[in-house]
Formats: C-alpha cells, sequence, structure tokens
C-alpha cells in the first residue's frame, strides 16, 4: 500500500509537470494556428520538422534512461559510475551527431526538403543535442524522488517558452516559423544550464565491463525506441513524401499535426505515469508481490485513461478553440488517436516483463510489428485517404504491439490482468461515447455539453463506487 500511494504522490508531481505544463505549453497551439494559416503549410513545418526530432533524441540517448534506473537499482553496480558510463554515451554520440549535421548542412537541409531554409535544421539539431544531453540529469531526479525539482524545470521550460512565443509573435509582430525554432533553444539552453553544477558533482568514474554491459541492454531498448518513435511520428514524417500533391502536402499535414495535439491528453496521461511508475517497478522487482501490484497499477490506468477519453470528447466543442477554425476539417481523427494513445500506454505497462527479465529484445520485435503495421497503412492509405489514413495507422499499430506484447508476456511472465474489469469499463466507455455521438447536430452546444457531463460523471461514479470507495473508506 505504501509504494502505490508513493506512485500516486510521484504521479500527482509528474502530472503538473506533464499534464498542467504540456496544456499550457498547447497554449502555443492557437497561438500559432491563429497567426499562421492553414493554406501557408507552415504549421506543417513544425509538424514534420518536429517529428524527425522526437526520432534523433532516441537515437541520441541510446536507451540509456530505462538502462540507467535498470543498473542503478544493481547492488553490485557504483551509481556514479553508472551515471559516467551512461552520460559519456550520449555525450558522445551528440557530439558526432552536431559535427554531422553542422558539418554537411547542405545536404542534410536538401535531403530533407528545407534546402532554402537550413537554419531550420541546424536551430532543431541543436535543440536535440540539449535535450539529449540533460536526459541523465533528469533521470537521476527521478531516481532520487526529486519529484519537486524535476516539476520545477520542467515548468520552468514551458513558461518561458510560452512567454517568448507571446513577445515574438503577438507583440512584436512575428510570422517566420524560424523563431519557433529558435525560441525552443533559447528555453532549452536555459534549462541545461541548471543542471550544470549537478553534473560537476559527479565522481566521473568509467568501467569498460559495465560500459559492454549496459550498451548490451540498451541496444534492444533503442530499437524499442526507434520504433516506439516511428509509430508516434513516421506518419508525419513522410506525409509529405507520400501525399500525391506536394504543395497541399504541407496544408494537410499541418491541419493533422495541430488537431493531433488536442488529443495529446492521453500521451501527458502516459508520460506522468511513466515518470513515476517506472523507478518503483524497478525497486518492487524483488517483491513477493510484484505480480499483484504491477496487475493492479494497469487497471488503474486504463480507467482513468477511458475517463479522460470521455472528457475530451464529451468537450470538443469547447476544446476546438485550442486551434484556429480553419484547421477544425481534422477533428475527426481525434478519437481515433486518442484510442490508439490507451493501447500505447496499455503497451507500455506491458512491457515491463520483459525488461525486468533483461529480455529487451522482445520490446524491439512487437515494436517492430506495429512500425510495420502502421508504415503499411499509412503508405497505402495516405494517397486515398490523406490524414485519416496516419489516424488509423496508428490504431493498428499500436493495437499489434500490445496484443503481441501480452500473448508472448503471458507465457513467459505471467501477470493476472483483471481482463473482465477492463473489458467492463472499456465497453461501459464505448457505450457512453456512443451515446454522445448521438446528440443530434443541430442541438445546441449547451445541451451537447450538458448530456456529456452527465455521462462522464456517471462514469466517474462508476469508478468511485466499484474501486475507490472501499479503499478509502479502508
Amino acid at each position: 500500500m505504501a509504494n502505490l500511494k508513493a506512485l500516486a504522490k510521484d504521479t500527482a508531481i509528474y502530472g503538473l509537470s506533464s499534464i498542467v505544463g504540456r496544456f499550457l505549453n498547447y497554449l502555443l497551439v492557437p497561438l500559432y494556428t491563429h497567426v499562421i494559416s492553414a493554406a501557408s503549410g507552415g504549421y506543417g513545418v513544425v509538424t514534420n520538422l518536429y517529428a524527425y526530432t522526437a526520432l534523433l533524441l532516441v537515437v541520441l540517448t541510446f536507451g540509456m534512461e530505462t538502462t540507467f534506473f535498470r543498473f542503478m537499482n544493481d547492488e553490485k553496480e557504483e551509481h556514479d559510475t553508472v551515471f559516467s558510463v551512461a552520460f559519456g554515451v550520449i555525450a558522445l554520440l551528440t557530439s558526432v551527431f552536431l559535427g554531422l549535421v553542422f558539418g554537411f548542412s547542405s545536404s542534410v537541409s536538401s535531403a530533407l526538403g528545407y534546402a532554402d531554409n537550413p537554419e531550420y535544421v541546424q536551430l532543431m539539431a541543436s535543440v536535440v543535442a540539449l535535450d539529449a544531453l540533460q536526459a541523465l540529469p533528469f533521470c537521476h531526479l527521478r531516481y532520487r524522488h526529486k519529484a519537486m525539482r524535476f516539476a520545477s524545470l520542467k515548468l520552468l521550460f514551458i513558461a518561458m517558452n510560452i512567454g517568448l512565443n507571446l513577445l515574438f509573435f503577438l507583440v512584436l509582430g512575428y510570422r517566420d516559423v524560424l523563431w519557433v525554432f529558435a525560441l525552443n533553444l533559447v528555453c532549452t539552453g536555459v534549462i541545461t544550464f541548471f543542471f550544470i553544477p549537478d553534473v560537476l558533482r559527479i565522481r566521473w568514474k568509467f568501467d569498460w565491463g559495465l560500459l559492454r554491459r549496459m550498451l548490451s541492454y540498451s541496444w534492444p531498448i533503442l530499437v524499442l525506441g526507434i520504433m516506439g518513435i516511428l509509430n508516434q511520428a513516421a506518419d508525419k514524417m513522410i506525409f509529405t513524401l507520400v501525399y500525391p500533391d506536394t504543395s497541399v502536402a504541407k496544408v494537410e499535414l499541418g491541419i493533422y499535426g495541430s488537431c493531433v495535439k488536442v488529443a495529446m491528453i492521453m500521451a501527458m496521461i502516459t508520460q506522468a505515469f511513466r515518470y513515476a511508475y517506472e523507478p518503483i517497478v524497478f525497486a518492487k522487482s524483488k517483491d513477493s508481490d510484484k505480480a499483484e501490484y504491477y496487475a493492479l497499477g494497469m487497471k488503474y490506468f486504463v480507467i482513468f485513461t477511458l475517463l479522460a477519453f470521455l472528457a475530451v470528447m464529451g468537450y470538443l466543442p469547447l476544446l476546438r478553440y485550442m486551434v484556429g477554425s480553419d484547421y477544425w476539417a481534422g477533428l475527426r481523427v481525434i478519437p481515433i488517436v486518442m484510442a490508439a494513445e490507451i493501447m500505447m500506454g496499455i503497451y507500455f505497462n506491458l512491457s515491463f516483463w520483459y525488461k525486468l527479465i533483461d529480455k529487451t529484445y522482445y520490446g524491439a520485435l512487437f515494436s517492430m510489428a506495429g512500425c510495420i503495421v502502421l508504415l503499411a497503412v499509412n503508405l497505402w492509405g495516405i494517397p486515398r485517404y490523406s490524414y485519416m489514413a496516419c489516424a488509423w495507422g496508428g490504431f493498428a499499430g499500436y493495437g499489434t504491439a500490445m496484443l503481441l506484447s501480452y500473448i508472448v508476456g503471458q507465457r513467459l511472465y505471467p501477470i493476472p490482468y483483471p481482463l473482465r474489469s477492463l473489458a467492463g469499463y472499456t465497453a461501459i466507455a464505448g457505450a457512453f461515447y456512443g451515446a454522445m455521438t448521438l446528440v443530434p447536430s443541430e442541438w445546441p452546444m449547451w445541451q451537447y455539453l450538458a448530456i456529456s457531463t452527465l455521462l462522464i460523471l456517471a462514469f466517474a461514479a462508476i469508478i468511485y463506487c466499484k474501486e475507490l470507495r472501499r479503499k478509502i473508506s479502508a
């Protein structure tokens, strides 16, 4: 019970930086989509380049975040040595990456379709490099349960980024997407500066044997991470290459990218849960009741993500104002993308079995299978159905990875997940969402919102009566 209380406390704090922080950061979406018209394709450029940065960040961190937690919880390893080796790997890869990007700037920019704007690529490469160097210091804060400092730094970045964007785009009247990337670099640099004292306090050591063991553990996680990011971002990377009309592709991608932002509350919840859950899972790996704990964690994750799904869909008539009205054509992707994100979160929770038995290559195989499905749907569907194919591709890809991980995991590391309970909550949430969609479109907004609110409260009441009332009274 103490572990569950610690998980709840840390999830709440990490949620402040992840859920609340991202929500504040998403205030930039209405800013960008109101000052950058859909027809200009400018937001499509932002969507495209940020998709590449997500992939590059996974490559540069090389799976060392999860590897760091795994070896820091090994009683045989010296903590400063683990940090030194992991940070050294990231620093080396980052240095090589920056050298290649700036040394071959023209070629790299041309290959990405930005021959006329190499500065976009250079700025985003610098952002990725600094983000990669921050990864281990942030992990160290999580390991030491310094959730408040973690949250403070994340929120400081958000506050600076929002403030500078409002200044440059609203007050000073800039419209060039260059400033989106430049301001990101400034804010990332400030946060990196705050970690310098932490890094200097480390007693730097190196161990070749530990390096080999860590790389052996991390490379499947790297492949898993690449496949995971491709599942999230491949559609945005290949869209302009596959869509038949190049001039329209960035416009369509901008519409899709902006509306996906509305659905990303599910990704926020998953990330907040992950930040708190991952260190506890490894710390609890030797306890006799670990399987029951993992099953309970999965149950609560699914319940509350279903509640979040209903909340977003119920209040979508209000949330749609997060994006400019000329982007509203893409709102129909939101329920599909949110359902896909729930499956991605379930897949993340399922993934601990192969991490705990050091068979991380299974994760790489599952994610690769999901990625192949996603790419197949996108390559076939984008020329025919535009960004709707992107939404369904993610749904199919995450669903494939989730099912494979569950089936194989129950054979090699059985965990008694409460499938009947999970299926019941999913069916209820699906029925309530179906009821929301049956409200006639000509009804006033307040009537739709009233019905949605009643359905959301009904689902919350079911959760309280079946799951929480007994525990609270106990």
